[in-house]
Protein backbone atom coordinates (compact mmCIF):
# COMPACT_ATOMS: atom_id res chain seq x y z
CA UNK A 1 0.00 0.00 0.00
CA UNK A 2 1.02 3.49 -0.99
CA UNK A 3 1.63 5.35 2.81
CA UNK A 4 0.85 8.42 3.92
CA UNK A 5 3.79 8.84 6.24
CA UNK A 6 5.56 11.41 4.55
CA UNK A 7 9.52 11.54 5.00
CA UNK A 8 11.87 14.07 4.02
CA UNK A 9 15.23 13.90 2.43
CA UNK A 10 18.04 15.77 2.86
CA UNK A 11 17.17 18.15 0.51
CA UNK A 12 13.80 18.69 2.24
CA UNK A 13 11.97 17.68 -0.44
CA UNK A 14 9.05 14.28 0.11
CA UNK A 15 11.05 11.11 0.21
CA UNK A 16 10.19 9.56 -3.37
CA UNK A 17 7.29 6.98 -3.38
CA UNK A 18 7.40 4.11 -6.27
CA UNK A 19 3.80 3.40 -7.26
CA UNK A 20 2.79 0.07 -9.16
CA UNK A 21 -0.32 -0.82 -8.52
CA UNK A 22 -3.82 0.72 -9.71
CA UNK A 23 -4.87 1.47 -6.09
CA UNK A 24 -2.29 3.58 -4.89
CA UNK A 25 -2.12 5.20 -8.02
CA UNK A 26 -5.84 6.15 -7.75
CA UNK A 27 -5.12 7.31 -4.09
CA UNK A 28 -2.49 9.51 -5.59
CA UNK A 29 -3.84 11.18 -8.51
CA UNK A 30 -7.34 11.77 -6.17
CA UNK A 31 -4.74 14.17 -3.37
CA UNK A 32 -3.08 15.52 -6.53
CA UNK A 33 -6.21 17.04 -8.19
CA UNK A 34 -7.60 19.08 -5.23
CA UNK A 35 -4.27 20.79 -5.56
CA UNK A 36 -3.39 24.08 -7.39
CA UNK A 37 -0.41 22.91 -9.60
CA UNK A 38 1.20 19.30 -9.47
CA UNK A 39 5.01 18.78 -11.49
CA UNK A 40 5.41 16.02 -14.42
CA UNK A 41 7.97 14.62 -16.68
CA UNK A 42 8.16 11.47 -17.87
CA UNK A 43 11.24 8.78 -18.78
CA UNK A 44 10.96 6.91 -21.48
CA UNK A 45 13.05 4.99 -24.61
CA UNK A 46 12.47 5.19 -27.76
CA UNK A 47 15.12 4.22 -29.66
CA UNK A 48 13.83 1.35 -31.43
CA UNK A 49 10.06 2.37 -32.00
CA UNK A 50 8.27 4.93 -33.32
CA UNK A 51 6.15 5.55 -30.57
CA UNK A 52 8.04 6.48 -27.14
CA UNK A 53 7.31 3.62 -24.77
CA UNK A 54 7.03 5.19 -20.98
CA UNK A 55 8.68 4.14 -18.24
CA UNK A 56 8.08 6.57 -15.59
CA UNK A 57 5.72 9.16 -14.65
CA UNK A 58 7.09 11.38 -11.72
CA UNK A 59 4.58 13.77 -9.72
CA UNK A 60 5.48 16.54 -7.79
CA UNK A 61 2.62 17.29 -5.04
CA UNK A 62 3.25 19.55 -2.02
CA UNK A 63 3.47 16.53 0.08
CA UNK A 64 3.84 13.69 -2.57
CA UNK A 65 7.06 12.77 -4.61
CA UNK A 66 5.60 9.92 -6.80
CA UNK A 67 7.96 7.74 -9.08
CA UNK A 68 4.64 6.08 -11.45
CA UNK A 69 6.31 2.29 -12.95
CA UNK A 70 4.50 2.42 -15.92
CA UNK A 71 5.93 -1.08 -16.60
CA UNK A 72 4.05 -2.55 -13.58
CA UNK A 73 1.79 -5.66 -14.57
CA UNK A 74 -1.80 -4.78 -14.38
CA UNK A 75 -1.06 -1.30 -13.71
CA UNK A 76 -4.49 0.64 -15.28
CA UNK A 77 -3.27 4.75 -15.88
CA UNK A 78 -6.76 5.77 -15.87
CA UNK A 79 -6.70 7.65 -12.51
CA UNK A 80 -3.47 9.26 -14.35
CA UNK A 81 -5.24 10.58 -17.38
CA UNK A 82 -8.03 11.53 -14.89
CA UNK A 83 -5.66 13.99 -12.96
CA UNK A 84 -4.34 15.49 -16.58
CA UNK A 85 -7.83 16.28 -17.50
CA UNK A 86 -8.71 18.11 -14.33
CA UNK A 87 -8.86 22.07 -15.09
CA UNK A 88 -8.20 23.33 -11.89
CA UNK A 89 -4.82 21.52 -11.35
CA UNK A 90 -2.18 23.32 -13.42
CA UNK A 91 0.49 20.89 -15.25
CA UNK A 92 3.75 22.14 -14.90
CA UNK A 93 6.23 20.47 -17.16
CA UNK A 94 10.16 21.61 -18.50
CA UNK A 95 10.52 21.31 -22.08
CA UNK A 96 6.93 19.80 -22.19
CA UNK A 97 6.58 18.52 -25.66
CA UNK A 98 8.05 15.01 -25.40
CA UNK A 99 6.11 14.63 -22.78
CA UNK A 100 2.88 15.81 -24.26
CA UNK A 101 3.49 14.17 -27.16
CA UNK A 102 3.30 10.77 -25.16
CA UNK A 103 0.31 11.57 -23.35
CA UNK A 104 -1.56 12.05 -26.28
CA UNK A 105 -0.95 9.07 -28.18
CA UNK A 106 -1.63 6.85 -24.37
CA UNK A 107 -4.77 9.03 -23.76
CA UNK A 108 -5.84 10.58 -26.94
CA UNK A 109 -5.86 13.72 -25.65
CA UNK A 110 -3.58 16.20 -24.39
CA UNK A 111 -3.17 17.63 -20.30
CA UNK A 112 -5.34 20.58 -20.08
CA UNK A 113 -4.41 23.59 -17.99
CA UNK A 114 -0.65 23.19 -18.62
CA UNK A 115 2.67 25.73 -17.85
CA UNK A 116 6.21 24.79 -19.01
CA UNK A 117 8.91 26.22 -17.71
CA UNK A 118 11.10 26.37 -20.58
CA UNK A 119 8.99 28.99 -22.26
CA UNK A 120 8.27 30.66 -19.37
CA UNK A 121 12.03 30.43 -18.70
CA UNK A 122 12.73 31.88 -22.06
CA UNK A 123 9.70 34.95 -21.21
CA UNK A 124 11.95 35.89 -17.65
CA UNK A 125 15.10 36.68 -19.84
CA UNK A 126 16.98 32.81 -18.94
CA UNK A 127 18.17 32.27 -22.79
CA UNK A 128 16.74 30.54 -25.46
CA UNK A 129 15.76 26.56 -24.57
CA UNK A 130 17.15 26.79 -21.30
CA UNK A 131 18.08 23.16 -19.47
CA UNK A 132 16.83 22.10 -16.30
CA UNK A 133 19.23 21.81 -14.44
CA UNK A 134 20.65 25.47 -15.58
CA UNK A 135 17.04 26.81 -14.84
CA UNK A 136 17.17 24.58 -11.26
CA UNK A 137 20.60 25.94 -10.47
CA UNK A 138 20.26 29.57 -11.53
CA UNK A 139 16.67 30.13 -9.82
CA UNK A 140 17.58 27.43 -6.49
CA UNK A 141 21.33 26.98 -6.51
CA UNK A 142 20.77 23.46 -6.09
CA UNK A 143 22.93 20.99 -8.38
CA UNK A 144 21.66 18.52 -10.53
CA UNK A 145 22.88 15.15 -10.91
CA UNK A 146 22.76 14.11 -14.53
CA UNK A 147 24.51 10.68 -13.92
CA UNK A 148 21.32 8.63 -15.10
CA UNK A 149 20.11 10.88 -17.81
CA UNK A 150 21.27 8.24 -20.17
CA UNK A 151 19.90 5.06 -18.37
CA UNK A 152 17.95 2.52 -19.72
CA UNK A 153 14.53 3.61 -18.28
CA UNK A 154 13.04 0.03 -19.85
CA UNK A 155 15.36 -2.15 -17.62
CA UNK A 156 14.22 -3.64 -14.02
CA UNK A 157 14.33 -3.27 -11.26
CA UNK A 158 15.38 0.32 -10.93
CA UNK A 159 18.40 1.35 -8.40
CA UNK A 160 17.84 4.15 -5.57
CA UNK A 161 20.07 6.56 -7.56
CA UNK A 162 17.81 6.07 -10.54
CA UNK A 163 14.69 6.98 -8.33
CA UNK A 164 15.84 9.81 -6.91
CA UNK A 165 17.32 10.93 -10.55
CA UNK A 166 13.57 10.90 -12.24
CA UNK A 167 11.97 12.13 -8.60
CA UNK A 168 14.64 15.67 -8.47
CA UNK A 169 13.10 16.28 -12.02
CA UNK A 170 9.65 17.16 -10.02
CA UNK A 171 11.01 18.47 -6.91
CA UNK A 172 13.24 20.97 -8.11
CA UNK A 173 10.48 22.02 -10.64
CA UNK A 174 7.89 23.01 -7.84
CA UNK A 175 10.46 25.55 -6.54
CA UNK A 176 11.50 27.00 -10.22
CA UNK A 177 7.31 27.12 -11.40
CA UNK A 178 6.72 29.25 -8.30
CA UNK A 179 9.51 31.83 -8.78
CA UNK A 180 8.97 32.04 -12.48
CA UNK A 181 5.23 32.63 -11.77
CA UNK A 182 5.66 35.03 -9.10
CA UNK A 183 8.23 36.78 -11.77
CA UNK A 184 6.73 36.90 -14.75
CA UNK A 185 2.83 38.26 -13.02
CA UNK A 186 5.44 40.91 -10.94
CA UNK A 187 6.54 42.19 -14.38
CA UNK A 188 2.89 41.65 -16.01
CA UNK A 189 4.71 39.03 -18.61
CA UNK A 190 2.51 35.92 -18.24
CA UNK A 191 0.62 36.66 -21.47
CA UNK A 192 4.20 36.82 -23.18
CA UNK A 193 3.80 33.08 -23.32
CA UNK A 194 0.61 32.54 -24.44
CA UNK A 195 1.31 31.85 -28.33
CA UNK A 196 3.87 29.81 -27.64
CA UNK A 197 1.17 27.60 -24.92
CA UNK A 198 -0.94 27.72 -28.02
CA UNK A 199 1.02 25.90 -30.08
CA UNK A 200 1.57 22.98 -27.02
CA UNK A 201 -2.15 22.99 -26.30
CA UNK A 202 -2.64 22.01 -30.25
CA UNK A 203 -2.65 18.19 -30.87
CA UNK A 204 -1.41 18.58 -34.48
CA UNK A 205 1.61 20.33 -33.30
CA UNK A 206 2.17 16.24 -32.52
CA UNK A 207 0.49 14.60 -34.95
CA UNK A 208 2.11 15.60 -38.15
CA UNK A 209 0.09 15.47 -41.52
CA UNK A 210 1.83 12.04 -43.37
CA UNK A 211 1.10 13.95 -46.46
CA UNK A 212 3.15 16.98 -45.57
CA UNK A 213 6.36 14.24 -44.61
CA UNK A 214 7.47 14.59 -48.04
CA UNK A 215 8.43 18.77 -47.76
CA UNK A 216 11.33 17.78 -44.77
CA UNK A 217 13.55 15.60 -47.64
CA UNK A 218 13.74 18.51 -49.46
CA UNK A 219 14.61 17.60 -52.93
CA UNK A 220 16.51 18.78 -55.11
CA UNK A 221 14.01 19.01 -58.64
CA UNK A 222 10.92 21.28 -59.76
CA UNK A 223 9.88 17.26 -61.86
CA UNK A 224 6.19 17.61 -59.73
CA UNK A 225 5.70 13.93 -60.98
CA UNK A 226 8.72 13.12 -58.59
CA UNK A 227 7.28 15.20 -56.48
CA UNK A 228 4.15 13.55 -56.59
CA UNK A 229 5.78 10.07 -56.02
CA UNK A 230 7.80 11.54 -53.28
CA UNK A 231 4.49 12.69 -51.50
CA UNK A 232 2.70 8.78 -51.75
CA UNK A 233 5.64 7.12 -50.81
CA UNK A 234 6.86 9.62 -47.75
CA UNK A 235 3.33 9.05 -46.36
CA UNK A 236 3.08 5.06 -46.97
CA UNK A 237 6.37 5.12 -44.82
CA UNK A 238 5.08 7.22 -42.04
CA UNK A 239 1.72 5.22 -41.45
CA UNK A 240 3.44 1.94 -42.17
CA UNK A 241 6.56 3.36 -39.48
CA UNK A 242 3.52 3.45 -37.08
CA UNK A 243 1.59 1.12 -37.76
CA UNK A 244 4.58 -1.65 -37.25
CA UNK A 245 5.98 1.28 -34.06
CA UNK A 246 9.80 1.32 -35.84
CA UNK A 247 11.43 4.42 -36.57
CA UNK A 248 10.55 5.78 -39.73
CA UNK A 249 14.64 5.46 -40.68
CA UNK A 250 14.64 1.92 -39.76
CA UNK A 251 11.67 1.12 -42.35
CA UNK A 252 14.22 3.12 -44.85
CA UNK A 253 15.70 5.59 -45.08
CA UNK A 254 15.45 9.13 -46.55
CA UNK A 255 18.02 9.01 -49.41
CA UNK A 256 16.38 5.67 -50.54
CA UNK A 257 12.97 7.34 -50.40
CA UNK A 258 14.09 10.27 -52.40
CA UNK A 259 15.54 7.69 -55.34
CA UNK A 260 12.80 5.27 -55.48
CA UNK A 261 10.94 8.82 -56.23
CA UNK A 262 13.19 9.41 -59.24
CA UNK A 263 13.65 5.97 -60.64
CA UNK A 264 10.14 4.65 -59.85
CA UNK A 265 10.45 0.71 -59.76
CA UNK A 266 7.76 -1.26 -60.45
CA UNK A 267 8.48 -4.44 -59.21
CA UNK A 268 10.57 -6.27 -56.59
CA UNK A 269 13.50 -6.77 -58.75
CA UNK A 270 13.67 -3.40 -59.00
CA UNK A 271 13.36 -2.49 -55.79
CA UNK A 272 16.01 -4.26 -54.64
CA UNK A 273 18.67 -2.27 -57.28
CA UNK A 274 17.96 1.32 -55.42
CA UNK A 275 20.50 1.98 -53.14
CA UNK A 276 20.34 0.79 -49.33
CA UNK A 277 17.16 -1.25 -49.93
CA UNK A 278 18.34 -4.78 -49.31
CA UNK A 279 17.15 -7.61 -51.48
CA UNK A 280 15.17 -8.72 -47.98
CA UNK A 281 13.23 -5.70 -47.94
CA UNK A 282 12.25 -5.62 -51.57
CA UNK A 283 11.28 -9.29 -51.50
CA UNK A 284 9.68 -8.47 -47.63
CA UNK A 285 6.06 -7.50 -46.54
CA UNK A 286 6.27 -4.04 -46.44
CA UNK A 287 7.50 -3.60 -49.93
CA UNK A 288 4.20 -4.25 -52.25
CA UNK A 289 2.49 -1.37 -50.01
CA UNK A 290 5.63 1.26 -50.96
CA UNK A 291 5.59 -0.09 -54.56
CA UNK A 292 1.40 0.91 -54.67
CA UNK A 293 2.60 3.93 -53.22
CA UNK A 294 4.63 4.54 -56.32
CA UNK A 295 1.78 3.05 -58.65
CA UNK A 296 -0.94 5.77 -56.96
CA UNK A 297 1.97 8.49 -57.60
CA UNK A 298 2.32 7.76 -61.74
CA UNK A 299 -1.58 7.84 -61.47
CA UNK A 300 -1.90 11.36 -60.15
CA UNK A 301 -3.64 13.75 -62.42
CA UNK A 302 -1.55 16.72 -63.22
CA UNK A 303 -3.50 19.04 -61.06
CA UNK A 304 -3.22 16.95 -58.02
CA UNK A 305 1.07 16.72 -58.31
CA UNK A 306 2.38 19.03 -55.72
CA UNK A 307 4.54 22.00 -56.33
CA UNK A 308 8.08 22.71 -55.33
CA UNK A 309 8.34 24.37 -52.65
CA UNK A 310 8.46 28.27 -53.62
CA UNK A 311 11.66 29.94 -53.69
CA UNK A 312 11.59 33.77 -52.58
CA UNK A 313 10.37 35.75 -55.04
CA UNK A 314 11.09 39.56 -55.89
CA UNK A 315 14.13 41.30 -54.05
CA UNK A 316 16.07 39.61 -51.29
CA UNK A 317 16.55 41.60 -48.31
CA UNK A 318 19.87 43.53 -47.54
CA UNK A 319 22.13 41.35 -45.37
CA UNK A 320 23.64 44.33 -43.80
CA UNK A 321 20.16 45.78 -42.89
CA UNK A 322 19.24 42.35 -41.74
CA UNK A 323 22.24 42.45 -39.30
CA UNK A 324 21.23 45.95 -37.69
CA UNK A 325 17.94 44.80 -37.33
CA UNK A 326 19.62 41.42 -35.27
CA UNK A 327 21.47 43.92 -33.23
CA UNK A 328 18.40 45.97 -32.40
CA UNK A 329 16.49 42.59 -31.62
CA UNK A 330 19.85 41.66 -29.29
CA UNK A 331 19.73 45.36 -27.57
CA UNK A 332 16.21 45.31 -26.95
CA UNK A 333 15.76 41.46 -25.50
CA UNK A 334 18.98 42.13 -23.06
CA UNK A 335 17.26 45.09 -21.65
CA UNK A 336 13.83 43.76 -21.33
CA UNK A 337 15.42 40.12 -19.99
CA UNK A 338 13.71 38.27 -22.97
CA UNK A 339 14.77 35.30 -25.09
CA UNK A 340 15.17 36.77 -28.53
CA UNK A 341 13.75 33.59 -30.01
CA UNK A 342 10.56 34.19 -28.38
CA UNK A 343 10.23 37.84 -29.99
CA UNK A 344 11.02 37.55 -33.60
CA UNK A 345 12.37 34.96 -35.47
CA UNK A 346 15.03 35.25 -39.26
CA UNK A 347 11.97 34.89 -41.06
CA UNK A 348 10.40 38.01 -39.32
CA UNK A 349 13.84 40.47 -39.40
CA UNK A 350 13.58 39.17 -43.44
CA UNK A 351 10.56 40.68 -43.89
CA UNK A 352 10.96 44.05 -41.91
CA UNK A 353 13.74 44.75 -43.85
CA UNK A 354 11.81 44.10 -46.56
CA UNK A 355 9.12 46.71 -45.63
CA UNK A 356 6.39 44.37 -44.14
CA UNK A 357 4.42 45.65 -41.46
CA UNK A 358 1.62 43.03 -40.55
CA UNK A 359 3.84 40.65 -38.99
CA UNK A 360 3.15 39.17 -35.80
CA UNK A 361 6.53 41.10 -34.60
CA UNK A 362 4.80 44.08 -35.01
CA UNK A 363 1.77 43.26 -32.61
CA UNK A 364 1.05 43.41 -28.87
CA UNK A 365 3.91 42.72 -26.75
CA UNK A 366 6.44 42.18 -29.41
CA UNK A 367 5.71 45.97 -30.80
CA UNK A 368 6.47 47.05 -27.30
CA UNK A 369 9.89 45.08 -26.67
CA UNK A 370 11.20 45.39 -30.17
CA UNK A 371 9.02 46.49 -33.09
CA UNK A 372 8.91 50.20 -32.60
CA UNK A 373 12.39 50.25 -32.32
CA UNK A 374 12.68 47.97 -35.57
CA UNK A 375 10.64 50.57 -37.69
CA UNK A 376 12.18 53.80 -35.99
CA UNK A 377 15.60 52.22 -36.92
CA UNK A 378 14.33 51.39 -40.61
CA UNK A 379 12.87 55.35 -40.65
CA UNK A 380 16.85 56.34 -40.10
CA UNK A 381 15.49 57.41 -36.85
CA UNK A 382 17.95 55.06 -34.38
CA UNK A 383 21.68 55.11 -33.86
CA UNK A 384 23.41 52.29 -32.39
CA UNK A 385 26.48 53.46 -29.61
CA UNK A 386 28.63 51.17 -27.73
CA UNK A 387 28.14 51.59 -24.24
CA UNK A 388 30.84 50.20 -22.28
CA UNK A 389 30.38 46.61 -22.79
CA UNK A 390 26.64 46.81 -24.09
CA UNK A 391 24.84 48.34 -27.09
CA UNK A 392 22.37 51.32 -26.71
CA UNK A 393 20.05 52.62 -28.93
CA UNK A 394 20.08 56.33 -29.53
CA UNK A 395 16.86 57.85 -31.09
CA UNK A 396 17.11 61.30 -32.82
CA UNK A 397 14.90 63.39 -35.06
CA UNK A 398 15.81 63.09 -38.59
CA UNK A 399 15.31 66.00 -40.43
CA UNK A 400 16.20 65.94 -44.17
CA UNK A 401 17.63 68.22 -46.08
Amino acid sequence: MYGRKMQLTKAGFPAPAIVSSTEDLAQLCARLKQESFVTIDTEFVREHTYWPELCLVQLGGAQDVAVIDTLAPGLDLAPLADLLATESCTKVFHAARQDLEIFLHLFDVLPRSIFDTQVAAMVGGYGDQVGYDTLVGAITGATIDKTHRFSDWSARPLSKAQIAYAAADVTHLRDVYLALRQELEKQNRLHWADAELAILNDPATFRPDPRRQWERLKARTNNRRMLGILREIAAWRELEAQALDIPRQRLIRDESLLEIAAVRPQDAEALARVRGVSRGFAEGKAAPGLLAAVQTGLALDEKELPRPPRKPEGAKPSAALVALLKVVLAAACEANRVAPKLVATGEDLDALALGETDGAVLQGWRRAVFGEDALALLRGEIHLAVDGRSVRLIRSDRRDD
